[in-house]
């Protein structure tokens, strides 16, 4: 630090967390300060106030300086429309490929047919294999395409920089069936490691991610899996620092951008604990991150392109070694060209313009970030051995206990989004009732290869965040004409607006049209509005003192006026007040707290949807 900055310095006086502790309460006033800690899904108390580390250690994911690669996402079945989007990624500013193949439990129904030479001849017409790294995901046929790829690239005389995405644990887990026994799928795939020359055993995060897990479950499964591989390896005849770098990680890295560094940079620590532990010197884990499928929204698809920047952030101040952008609209089908140029050039901008990778891990010294990344990584050890003592993955696969414990998880989760304590925005909040359509790609769905199942697990079902409240927008979209509820607004606008805000985003996260107003001068102008607009419904909404006044007078009137169905915006004071309204009409009430989810399919039963 220069003298002039040190100076600078010197004129303020030192700070420490008794201090900014104490102008928190201050402001708080008689609010207790532990209201403002909160909690993450794994238990790990989140506090409103960290002191920085004065002597941060980077944990060296990634070295400075060196951007990640920038994966374009290729599944587009048919080869040679495949390759025209391959070759304008590439020009578009793509560093690698993630060839995703139609039996992938990550295809989602779309996926490359790849079953020959001239396949691959054609998907890759005109890219230079020896400068294009590639990973490929084709679930149980990646050995197979993978020997298929290297052998077009031996014939040009190419060297080819291949990550083979085989995950006989993963498979099991997303899928539910395999084509042998879990042991078995698992040694071949160990076999088949000595043709590959890259990393040639994946432990996927994806599935468990996907169907719901925690960051710790996610972790937990990461290692337990890579374990296993590493097991399996050192019996395939590899010693085990070999085995190591025949391992590769893919993470996820969703919308919550802090605890997304924190995940990644705590596998980071995780895998470096195993190598310990196995007597090998500590090596980087080579770590894919691809943005999350489960925070994809259907509904106002745009705000997609806000979570993948922060999950793409994220994964690149945590040390990535390479990322794939799920493109805004892949929740609705196979995105075309905007949409994966869209997806490339996040990543572009933040290399190119942001700079992000300058900096070898700059969350390194965070309070935050390493408190919650050393928690992570203790508690999903803890988690790996418990599933160790149980046999392994694949043992706890066969009993069914991490899906138990993931499940778990997954349903608080869905119930915060019920209730709207976790928001998904424009889904849950801020609902955009008058969106238009969003073009995706009309293929044809491909037809993959399927192999007789040998065995059978409960398989983990992917989820998307927000989809209880996108089926309730289907159901009325279904009904033909919008369901619609009237907002039967009372007093001044400032007595109403807060509450007819919340009420309108509410119906209209169910698809449920709110007709808005800026009030009436007297009850017999509402009653004679409503009948105007044509509603089935209506929910009263103003200020407690107005509720006080003239709740029960509009109630009447609405119900005289031949509403059913009529609600009224927040929470009764008391049981005699609830009575009250409900004698006049009241049929339901909404307020925070409420499961909206319930309510609003509620709603929708009683409006015909």
């Amino acid at each position: 630090m220069s003298a002039k900055a040190t100076g600078l310095m010197g004129s303020f006086d030192p700070r420490g967390w008794d201090d900014w502790v104490g102008v928190a309460t201050k402001a708080l006033k008689t609010v207790p300060f532990d209201r403002l800690k909160s909690s993450t899904a794994d238990g790990i108390t989140i506090e409103p106030i960290y002191e920085g580390n004065p002597t941060p250690a980077p944990l060296g994911a990634r070295t400075a300086g060196k951007p990640w690669t920038v994966m374009a996402r290729i599944d587009i079945p048919g080869n040679k429309t495949a390759n025209a989007q391959v070759l304008d990624d590439l020009v578009g500013g793509a560093s690698g490929l993630d060839l995703v193949c139609a039996e992938s439990p990550n295809a989602y129904g779309h996926g490359l047919t790849i079953s020959c030479d001239g396949c691959v001849k054609t998907l890759l017409g005109g890219v230079h294999l020896d400068l294009i790294p590639i990973r490929l995901d084709a679930g149980h046929r990646s050995a197979d395409v993978a020997d298929i790829l290297l052998g077009v690239a031996r014939e040009q005389g190419k060297t080819l920089d291949l990550s083979v995405i085989n995950d006989p644990v993963g498979l099991l887990a997303a899928t539910g069936k395999i084509g042998t026994k879990a042991e078995d799928a698992i040694a071949a795939a160990a076999e088949a490691a000595k043709r590959f020359p890259g990393t040639a055993l994946e432990a996927d995060g994806r599935v468990w991610h996907g169907a719901g897990a925690s960051e710790v479950q996610e972790l937990a499964g990461l290692i337990a899996t890579a374990v296993t591989y590493l097991r399996a390896l050192e019996a395939a005849g590899f010693d085990v620092a070999d085995a190591a770098s025949k391992i590769g990680f893919t993470a996820v890295a969703d919308q919550n951008q802090f605890r997304s560094i924190a995940k990644l940079r705590a596998l980071t620590l995780l895998w470096a604990r195993v190598l310990e532990a196995c007597g090998v010197a500590a090596k980087a884990p080579r770590i894919h991150v691809e943005t999350a499928r489960r925070m994809m929204a259907r509904r106002d698809s745009f705000t997609n392109m806000l979570r993948t920047t922060i999950a793409t952030f994220a994964a690149g101040v945590a040390g990535a070694t390479s990322v794939t952008v799920l493109p805004f609209t892949q929740a609705i089908g196979l995105p075309d060209a905007f949409a994966r140029r869209v997806a490339r050039n996040t990543q572009s901008v933040l290399i190119e313009e942001s700079n992000l990778h300058r900096v070898a891990d700059p969350a390194a010294g965070s309070g935050l970030v390493d408190t919650e990344t050393a928690e992570m990584a203790e508690r999903a050890w803890a988690l790996f051995q418990v599933i160790e003592a149980e046999g392994g993955i694949v043992a706890a696969l066969r009993s069914g206990s991490l899906h138990a414990k993931v499940a778990g998880v997954a349903k608080t989760r869905i119930d915060a989004i019920a209730k709207r304590r976790e928001p998904v925005t424009g889904v849950s909040e801020f609902p955009n009732i008058a969106e238009g359509a969003v073009a995706v790609m009309d293929t044809p769905a491909p037809t993959p290869r399927t192999v007789p199942p040998v065995e059978h697990v409960t398989a983990f079902v992917p989820h998307a965040l927000g989809e209880a409240f996108e089926g309730l927008r289907d159901r009325a979209d279904a009904a033909g004409i919008r369901p619609t509820v009237f907002l039967a607004n009372l007093g001044r606008i400032a007595d109403f607006t807060a509450r007819s805000t919340w009420a309108k985003n509410v119906f209209e996260a169910g698809g449920i049209q709110a007709l808005t107003n800026d009030g009436f001068a007297s009850i017999e102008a509402l009653s004679a509005a409503y009948k105007a607009s044509g509603a089935q419904a209506a929910v009263i909404a103003s200020s407690d003192a107005v509720y006080d006044e003239q709740a029960v007078k509009a109630a009447t009137a609405l119900a005289d006026a031949g509403c059913e169905i009529l609600y009224l915006a927040g929470k009764p004071a008391d049981a005699e007040k609830k009575a009250a309204y409900a004698k006049a009409g009241v049929t339901g009430f909404v307020h925070v707290g409420i499961d909206v989810v319930a309510t609003l399919s509620d709603a929708l039963d009683k409006l015909g949807a």
